[in-house]
């Protein structure tokens, strides 16, 4: 078995060739309308390219691109950040920018991955993350993948005119290996 290899897709470490397709996802307003509680805007090229710089840079996240197995497509990035190695515990963000693969599996398979990373390589007890009230696709995505409803941050994000929800959902360790048993 191939750590970072699943049924879909597999993750590699990210690349300055990744670059135009990171751009492009992150100035395209369905794309970035789930991902922060910032207004959007369009990001410039210097955002995206000093994200990067300090994303291949970090010690304390791991970052990675998404491919499908089919094609080596470059389909979408997710990250383990906010690692604290007391609590054993990160934050997970994921992005599919390539809307033709949306609702279509890849997302949570590569979930699925970082949550094998997390667990059985970096030594995890949690993983956690933050879900707009709003992305109901999503919402199921981590439910499928383990991930329980922790609470709700009431009114959190203002987007296209009204105040919506973020739920904060988790998985451990031992939920996880349990699902992997069953």
């Amino acid at each position: 078995m191939n750590l970072f290899e699943g049924e879909l897709v597999r993750l590699t470490h990210l690349q300055r060739d990744d670059l135009p397709a990171f751009k492009r996802w992150f100035r395209d307003y369905e794309v970035q309308r789930w991902l922060g509680v910032d207004p959007i805007v369009p990001l410039t090229d210097e955002a995206e390219e000093a994200w990067y710089e300090q994303a291949s840079r970090s010690k304390d996240a791991f970052h990675f691109s998404i491919r499908t197995l089919a094609d080596d497509r470059l389909i979408g990035n997710c990250s383990l950040f906010g690692i604290s190695q007391k609590n054993r515990s990160a934050e997970f963000g994921i992005v599919i920018g390539e809307k033709e693969y949306w609702g279509r599996g890849y997302g949570s398979d590569a979930t699925r991955i970082v949550l094998r990373f997390a667990f059985d390589e970096v030594n995890l007890n949690r993983v956690y993350l933050w879900v707009f009230s709003f992305n109901r696709r999503a919402i199921r995505a981590y439910e499928k993948c383990g991930f329980v409803h922790e609470g709700t941050a009431r009114q959190t994000i203002f987007r296209e005119g009204q105040y919506h929800d973020a739920h904060l959902m988790s998985v451990l360790r031992d939920e996880w290996l349990a699902m992997q048993k069953g």
